[in-house]
């Protein structure tokens, strides 16, 4: 196949479907990975559709995101590899709020093992994924439904994470950069993302290295929020995501980087397998001894159970975020 007939075929799948993976494409005009990729900075180029998240998307991503369906079938090796990482960074009895995505989806199937553990979420899909582990306690919050990514948005979601304070806050997005952190393309996902934030000592983000470098309409997390960012190896070639992550280490963000042959072990217990690479590169700050809440084993049956904590806890979790 001529390369202007594998770019018209892949104009007529990604006008079809929306966004269309890398691998799909490759797949169906029958080249490599690389070769697609070559023809969709090509057709980028000429404004004819946008690259995003591993894949292609029709042009205007900027301010669209892609459903649950397009983005399930996006990066899928990457975010397994990244919620292998992601998992253990959580320990027996802590609570923690998981926001709305594909990879936190993923990070939640690998947290069905972690005794005591009480999870905050906005996601159905993260709470079905947790919805028979019978040592997990899932709290939902409240608010309205947004079926393009089966996450509850609006303000009944913020309302109810008011004064709530957990350990760590694991979010994804539809882009990273080192200048304005964490972004989404939608206003209410947004503003349900920052509750999220302000309810833990800790932000974790979860990004596959196609959305390093890639800056969409809403900021969700600043750069300066951000504890940890767990991504996977970005390809030899792709000199945006790798200057992306050395400035975001820069500015301080500790890095974890899932290594090609990260095995599926599912919570913390697995740890010591999983091949990663910590970059303490220039700039790095380091996490500051205690430096989640601590609050031990929940007890916990709604959203605002975990707000009544005592002045002195609070004034604790705020001295950390300080720090």
């Amino acid at each position: 196949m001529f390369a202007a007939e594998r770019r018209q075929l892949i104009l007529e799948m990604v006008r079809a479907n929306g966004a269309v993976s890398l691998r799909e494409l490759a797949r169906v005009v029958q080249t490599s990975e690389v070769t697609v990729r070559r023809d969709v900075r090509a057709l980028e180029a000429e404004g004819l559709l946008d690259r995003r998240h591993g894949g292609a998307v029709l042009p205007g991503g900027f301010t669209r995101e892609s459903g649950f369906p397009q983005k399930s079938h996006l990066s899928t090796a990457e975010k397994t590899a990244i919620a292998d990482l992601a998992a253990g960074l959580v320990g027996e009895g802590e609570a923690i709020v998981v926001g709305a995505g594909t990879t936190t989806q993923e990070l939640a199937r690998r947290l069905a093992r972690v005794p005591g553990l009480t999870v905050v979420t906005n996601s159905l899909l993260v709470a079905q994924a947790l919805a028979h582990a019978n040592r997990v306690e899932v709290v939902m919050t409240g608010g309205t439904l947004r079926g393009s990514n089966y996450a509850l948005v609006g303000s009944g979601a913020e309302q109810s994470l008011q004064g709530l304070r957990v350990s760590r806050a694991f979010l994804s997005g539809s882009g990273l950069t080192a200048e304005r952190g964490l972004s989404t393309s939608n206003m209410l996902s947004a503003s349900v993302d920052r509750a999220l934030v302000q309810a833990a000592a800790e932000v974790v983000v979860l990004a596959d290295h196609t959305k390093l470098g890639s800056d969409t309409m809403f900021q969700t997390v600043p750069t300066e929020l951000i504890t940890r960012l767990v991504t996977d190896e970005p390809p030899v070639h792709d000199e945006r995501a790798a200057t992306e992550l050395q400035a975001l280490a820069d500015q301080g963000v500790e890095i974890t980087v899932a290594g090609p042959d990260t095995e599926s072990s599912g919570g913390e217990s697995g740890a010591g397998h999983r091949p990663r690479r910590d970059m303490p590169l220039p700039g790095q700050r380091r996490t500051q001894p205690g430096g989640h809440s601590g609050l031990g084993p929940p007890q916990l049956r709604s959203a605002a159970a975990l707000a009544e904590q005592g002045p002195g806890e609070r004034a604790r979790v705020a001295d950390l975020r300080r720090r």
